[in-house]
């Protein structure tokens, strides 16, 4: 009895885990207004990878790396180098 317990609360608690951990990087995706409002959070712009190069010139800060934020932000890449609103 005691070892088909521990496994439904075992399971309970990773689908709890996998659950809840998905609906949190699903709302964190926020859409900002403009390239300001997304600079106040992230200095450096927002990276959908960590493998780009901008191709704007130079930059003062390193771009923060999230695909579901950049996703949520694409319009505002203007060069579409793969980096929104760098500085």
């Amino acid at each position: 009895m005691t070892k088909g317990l521990k496994i439904i609360l075992s399971s309970a608690l990773f689908f709890g885990l996998t659950y809840g951990s998905a609906t949190i990087a699903e709302g964190a995706a926020k859409k900002y207004a403009n390239c300001t409002e997304l600079n106040k959070d992230y200095k450096g712009g927002v990276a959908k990878d960590s493998k780009v190069k901008n191709i704007g010139g130079k930059t003062r800060y390193q771009p923060f790396v999230s695909k579901a934020l950049y996703d949520a932000n694409k319009s505002k890449d203007r060069d579409k180098d793969g980096i929104a609103c760098e500085r």
